[in-house]
């Protein structure tokens, strides 16, 4: 288990280190709390809701990775079903900054890829900056979406966010997470790792450019995590496939020195690509790791 978590876990309630202590220093355990887990922490430390989720940011943010910053930066969404997803700030050394995942960027993308359609609320330790207002305003149920902030009453997204530009200013209907499968064809790669990296492609929300694409990473014991492409309507905010699977990996209990191999699935002749500045983020974490390309068509 990560030292930060074991640090984290001493900054909870007594109540609420006995209750979850064991789940998190389980191996398995993925950065999530069930509806039964929540019922069982807020019956046991007499903490509910918002006040909860706001005693646990700091198990949040022990997932973060900030080489550069050395801030961290803790994240909790809550799905529609009660299930709480963990999320941190992601950074890498060695690439532009652009290259950074935002700890709401990394709450949502993993309630993304373990199958979250709509989230209620988010917490956050910090208040959210404008980049991630705006990549929230691309959610499914953005409209009703509550931002809690330590010492501060919980508001709705667009209060952070007034006069807000989204998918609809651009004719868009869709919105992320619940995009339709997009029938790519995938059943003839006959590589394991590129065949899981198209099928993430299949669910990516890549709405403006047409660009679906996915990632697939792979580590030493054999897991396998799959990232979706996820497009903002302002451009920027665009989460690309390689950061959804390391989010998926690092909330996994993973580190980058755990990766054996990395597949890149995109469309063929798109407006953009992810190819280079999928390559430059790997190159910079290790030259050494295997990467194989493969692009799509309908």
């Amino acid at each position: 288990m990560r030292t930060a978590l074991t640090d984290a876990l001493t900054q909870l309630p007594d109540a609420l280190q006995r209750v979850v202590s064991d789940w998190i220093t389980n191996t398995h355990f993925g950065a999530t709390f069930s509806p039964e887990q929540v019922a069982q922490m807020e019956a046991e430390s007499d903490l509910s809701g918002a006040a909860l989720r706001l005693t646990l940011l700091p198990i949040a943010a022990a997932y973060a990775v900030t080489p550069i910053s050395t801030f961290n930066v803790g994240a909790i969404v809550r799905g529609e079903d009660g299930t709480l997803y963990l999320g941190a700030n992601i950074e890498f050394t060695g690439v532009q900054l652009g290259q950074t995942i935002h700890a709401e960027q990394c709450a949502i993308a993993h309630a993304w890829t373990k199958g979250a359609t709509r989230l209620t609320d988010i917490t956050i330790n910090y208040s959210p900056c404008g980049h991630c207002r705006q990549f929230m305003n691309e959610l499914n149920g953005a409209e009703s979406l509550t931002i809690q902030l330590p010492k501060t009453d919980p508001k709705p997204l667009h209060a952070y966010l007034p006069d807000s530009f989204g998918p609809a200013d651009l004719g868009v209907e869709s919105r992320l997470l619940t995009d339709a499968p997009h029938q790519l064809p995938t059943d003839d790669i006959d590589i394991p790792l590129l065949k899981a990296a198209a099928d993430a492609a299949n669910r990516s929300h890549a709405p403006y450019s047409g660009n679906y694409s996915g990632v697939a990473v792979e580590t030493s014991d054999g897991a396998v995590f799959s990232g979706m492409y996820a497009e903002n309507a302002a451009f920027n905010p665009s989460l690309p496939p390689l950061q959804v699977a390391l989010i998926a990996t690092n909330m996994a209990g993973y580190h980058w020195d755990d990766i054996r191999s990395v597949a890149l699935a995109e469309m063929t002749n798109s407006t953009v690509s992810h190819l280079t500045d999928t390559q430059a983020t790997l190159d910079a974490m290790d030259p050494d790791i295997p990467f194989v390309y493969s692009t799509l068509s309908t």
